[in-house]
Order: structure tokens, then C-alpha cells, then sequence
């Protein structure tokens, strides 16, 4: 992959996180919180698939975006540890909202959920002006 393929690979993950923040936003409005939640996950998958490109990793399995953000931005002190707490976190409950019928989640939930997403696409967002 070239490098311009990449950046415009890396500002394609950045424009879906955004799009994901939009709609998780909408969703919460409307109260269709499994979904909103669902869509909070996406936010912080691809804006750590984006990140992980810059460190020349491209996944594309769920699990492994969560291990290899771990393994390659966490371990290495590049990215602070809370954000691998939030991916894992935004991705469980993403994971009960979308499969489990059983699930209910309560708005200040799915606010929480959003709020970290915000939270981690800004970070991602400022080691790329930093590093990208």
C-alpha cells in the first residue's frame, strides 16, 4: 500500500467514526438506545482502524482491532491505557446490543457510551496530528 493509499484509507475510517457519532447521536434522540449503542461501537472501531494504520497494521476482524490496539498503541505507551478499557468496553456492550433480545440498556448508558466514544475519536484524532 502506498502511503497516499493509506492516508486516504486512514481520513475513510475518520469519516465513518464521524458518520457512526452522527447517527449514534440521532438514535439516542429518538430512543432506539440498542441501536445508538451499537452505533457508539463503530465510532471507536474505526477510529482505531485508522490509528492502527498508522503504525502500518490493517485488520479486519472486530478482535483483533481490540487486541491489536493493545498490543501496538497500549503496551507501547503511545496511547493511554483507558482507551483500550473503552474499546473493550463500547465493544461488549455493543455486542449485548445487538444480539442479546434480553438487553435493555438505560439512556445515561448509551450517553456514557457516546461520551467515550467522543472521548476516544478526539484522542485518536490528536495522535494523528501528532504522528500522522
Amino acid at each position: 500500500m502506498t502511503a497516499d493509499m493509506s492516508k486516504e484509507e486512514i481520513n475513510k475510517e475518520l469519516e465513518r467514526a464521524e458518520k457512526s457519532l452522527k447517527a449514534a447521536e440521532i438514535l439516542l434522540k429518538d430512543g432506539l438506545l440498542e441501536d445508538a449503542i451499537s452505533r457508539s461501537y463503530y465510532v471507536i472501531l474505526h477510529a482505531a482502524k485508522a490509528v492502527l494504520l498508522v503504525q502500518g497494521v490493517n485488520v479486519e476482524s472486530h478482535r483483533a482491532v481490540r487486541r491489536l490496539f493493545g498490543q501496538h498503541l497500549i503496551q507501547t505507551g503511545k496511547m493511554d491505557a483507558k482507551y483500550s478499557k473503552i474499546l473493550a468496553e463500547e465493544q461488549d456492550d455493543r455486542y449485548l446490543a445487538d444480539y442479546d433480545v434480553i438487553f435493555s440498556p438505560e439512556k445515561e448508558r448509551c450517553q456514557k457510551r457516546i461520551e467515550d466514544a467522543m472521548a476516544f475519536l478526539d484522542a485518536v484524532k490528536q495522535y494523528l496530528k501528532r504522528h500522522g
